[in-house]
């Protein structure tokens, strides 16, 4: 990783909650518990969902990729791309919870993947990216940063963001950025899990239930725009669904209202993978 080297502080997530991959779920459970609103959930993802969010990774084009990764957690997908990512492809984590990007910082599956695969951590909100980037030295730019006035582009984004979690101007702007972020004809995947709606409104009480219903109508008009299909996982805790979407090839669909302003590239029906 481009992050400083550094040794294991006694405090540090690895010594508390043991090995970087064996104490995922006690470190995940007690970061959800002090911050369930960024967190979203009270475990990491299963097999099933990972493999699904991984999809375009999995399925992609014969070429060298850039994948970034939003919210990663204690890093289960993260671990899934550094094992299928190949020769020239770079990766972009990004975790804003400090404990979480301590434990992938440390993560020994990350730092075993292959040399030609380059990978970066920013331990920011995905928003703050640009104020996030470290100083380059003198004359030099630092790994994944592009001159000044240049814009990164991804060929996947993979986003682990609670979003029903958010107020609705805030996941617009997420997914506004996504589509910015995205290469044309790039790909998204993120998940939401079953129930949430009734859940929350008899958890949490009907204003808190109309917000989570409004973010959820926001999702599907963007998945009207530009699904290309969905996985329900019924083994997942608790069951997901998961969505694959693709930007439009260097055209803007998604306004800042949150309507398509035109048909997806090609106006193909969305299909499941």
């Amino acid at each position: 990783m481009t992050d400083e080297r550094h040794h294991r502080h006694p405090d540090s997530p690895s010594a508390r909650y043991g090995s970087p991959v064996g104490g995922d779920h006690l470190l995940f459970l007690a970061e959800a518990l002090r911050t369930f609103h960024d967190t979203g959930a009270l475990a990491p993802s299963g097999p099933e969902l990972v493999n699904a969010l991984v999809v375009p990774v999995t399925s992609r084009p014969n070429r060298p990729i850039s994948v970034l990764e939003v919210g990663a957690g204690t890093g289960v997908v993260t671990r899934r791309l550094a094992r299928v990512l190949r020769t020239g492809d770079r990766l972009h984590v990004v975790e804003a919870n400090p404990r979480f990007a301590e434990r992938l910082r440390e993560d020994p599956v990350l730092a075993a993947r292959h040399p030609g695969v380059g990978l970066r951590l920013s331990a920011c909100r995905v928003e703050e990216l640009p104020e996030c980037r470290p100083p380059a030295p003198e004359g030099a730019l630092p790994e994944g940063a592009l001159p000044e006035g240049s814009a990164q582009r991804y060929d996947v984004i993979v986003s682990g963001l609670p979003f029903t979690n958010f107020e609705p101007p805030q996941v617009r702007d997420l997914l506004d950025l996504y589509l910015r972020l995205l290469a044309p004809g790039g790909e998204l995947t993120y998940f939401g899990y079953l129930g949430t709606t009734t859940a929350r409104t008899l958890t949490a009480g009907p204003r808190r239930g109309a917000r989570h219903r409004s973010v959820v109508r926001l999702l599907r008009r963007f998945e009207e725009a530009y699904g290309l299909g969905e996985r329900t996982v019924w083994r997942n805790m608790p069951p997901a669904r998961a969505h694959l979407l693709r930007a439009p090839g260097g055209r803007e669909t998604w306004t800042p209202a949150g309507n398509p302003a035109v048909e997806p590239a090609g106006g193909a029906a969305p299909v499941a993978r």
